[in-house]
């Protein structure tokens, strides 16, 4: 357990009594489960303290954990290099209640929370330019969600008669094909193939 990020963890705990809801260390770094309401507070404390100088946000990431209530968890990695430390800090967020942005405090947090937005549904109120950014502009849910059907919704194509892209029903044409366990596109016998000729 490093003692320098044990003694950080216990300065914000100090600094900000009640919006540290967990503490822990997970592989190698500090982990703060944080009150949505107080992650302001905490990137500014963070990066303006001049004894720890987190100025560098690593990344924002997404969870899903769709039998909780609060079902996402948003995870902030910041890097001080001054310290040569990383701090993961995570807040737990839902589908309607939106969490504040990061933008404020480090302009860098744009595009890693568009990402989020994109692929979870997370909403974060005072972000600049909230809109998708890796999916099609009519795409239809949420791609990381583990409800989200792993077919997605539409397949997309190019028409060239048409001259146009075509977006249309998933359509499962895989479950009509005859497999044939032999040939070597379809990789090496394996144990039970011989039940398939058989029959059983």
């Amino acid at each position: 357990m490093d003692e320098l990020l044990q003694s950080i963890g216990a300065k914000i705990e100090e600094a900000m009594p009640g919006a540290v809801l967990e503490s822990s260390f997970v592989f190698g770094e500090l982990t703060l489960t944080l009150d949505p309401s107080r992650i302001i507070d905490a990137l500014k404390l963070l990066r303006n303290d001049p004894d720890r100088q987190f100025v560098s946000i690593i990344d924002i990431s997404g969870a899903d954990y769709p039998e909780r209530e609060r079902r996402f968890d948003v995870v902030y990695h910041l890097l001080s290099p001054k310290l040569n430390r990383r701090i993961r800090l995570k807040v737990a967020a839902d589908e309607e209640t939106p969490i504040a942005s990061a933008t404020e405090v480090y302009p860098g947090a744009d595009w890693y929370e568009r990402e989020i937005y994109d692929f979870f549904g997370v909403l974060f109120v005072g972000h600049p330019d909230l809109r998708r950014i890796l999916t099609d502009y009519g795409f239809d849910g949420h791609p990381l969600r583990k409800d989200f059907p792993m077919t997605g919704f539409v397949e997309v194509r190019y028409d060239d008669q048409e001259k146009r892209v075509r977006y249309e029903p998933v359509r499962l044409t895989q479950e009509f094909r005859e497999f044939d366990f032999l040939s070597p596109w379809e990789g090496p016998p394996l144990p039970g193939d011989e039940k398939a000729k058989d029959g059983r």
